[in-house]
């Protein structure tokens, strides 16, 4: 019985130096560094961008009926989500956050850009762009009379080459396509090829032709409307050169003439509206000029 007891005492004893030793060991302090959000903007406030920088043109885009496009140093659809990556420097965050006056000492006297984001001709947001952090590998950017350090990919993002920033879509995003005219292109001239949607249903040209409803909206779909060209470049039409050439017809009565420049390595498409020449790997650009008509083999 007394041996019992003394267990129990000696049991008591440690777990008592236990719990004591738990409670009064010192406590380490978990430190997290604080997050700063760089602003608290939403991206459907701004209506115009403007990109500066110290040596050469500006670069704007102008929000209109919804969609972005390059105002200067040339007019042309934009890439929407190249603005919005560009438009991403106001959700940025940082765990810096500095209040100096001392603007040269982070490369801000002189920003290598400057990128100012309006609400309208006089509600501005400015955010300047400085020196690069050789530790962190992060560029300290100014807003508000605060320096952050954030990541780099924000000046990338604003300084990327004027022709990456054009929209590679061969049609703009409003223009509803009801009908091809393919009736002078090489191989569909001797059959003067149209292909029209009316009242929804594909008709065909080409009397002997057997479209699938299916297989014609999926050409249209992934060949046309979301069917983006791998590179852009400016086109000026030479008048002394005739090209092969379609026509798409809209659902407003308009048409878009392409002219058919080369058809490979790539398929190059000129559009003069735009002043645009879109490049296309050749086996997309096949699809592109031959739509799935189905004509019955001799």
């Amino acid at each position: 019985m007394k041996k019992r007891w003394l267990l129990n005492l000696l049991m008591l004893c440690v777990v008592t130096g236990l719990v004591t030793f738990l409670y009064l060991r010192p406590k380490q302090a978990v430190e997290q560094d604080a997050i700063y959000e760089i602003s608290a903007y939403k991206l459907s406030e701004f209506t115009a961008i403007s990109v500066e920088f110290p040596a050469k043109a500006a670069v704007t885009f102008e929000k209109l009926n919804g969609y972005w496009r390059i105002t200067a140093p040339t007019k042309m659809r934009a890439d929407q989500i190249s603005v919005q990556r560009i438009l991403s420097i106001i959700a940025a965050k940082s765990t810096d956050k500095i209040i100096s006056a001392d603007l040269e000492k982070f490369g801000l006297a002189n920003p290598e850009l400057k990128l100012k984001l309006f609400r309208d001709k006089d509600n501005v947001e400015e955010f300047a762009f400085g020196t690069h952090n050789p530790v962190t590998d992060e560029q300290y950017v100014s807003h508000r009379n605060a320096v952050y350090l954030v990541s780099n990919g924000y000046a990338e993002a604003a300084s990327t080459q004027l022709i990456e920033l054009i929209d590679k879509s061969p049609l703009k995003p409003t223009e509803k396509v009801v009908g091809f005219d393919f009736s002078h292109l090489e191989q569909w001239e001797a059959a003067s090829l149209k292909v029209d949607l009316v009242e929804g249903k594909w008709k065909v040209s080409i009397p002997v032709a057997k479209p699938q409803q299916n297989e014609m909206n999926e050409w249209l779909d992934f060949s046309w409307l979301h069917n983006a060209a791998k590179s852009v470049e400016i086109y000026i039409p030479d008048r002394k050169v005739t090209y092969p050439s379609f026509e798409i017809k809209l659902a407003d009565g308009s048409k878009v003439h392409f002219d058919k420049i080369q058809e490979s390595p790539d398929l190059q498409l000129g559009r003069p509206d735009e002043g645009l020449i879109y490049y296309f790997p050749s086996d997309a650009g096949f699809t592109m000029l031959n739509p799935p008509i189905n004509i019955p083999s001799k």
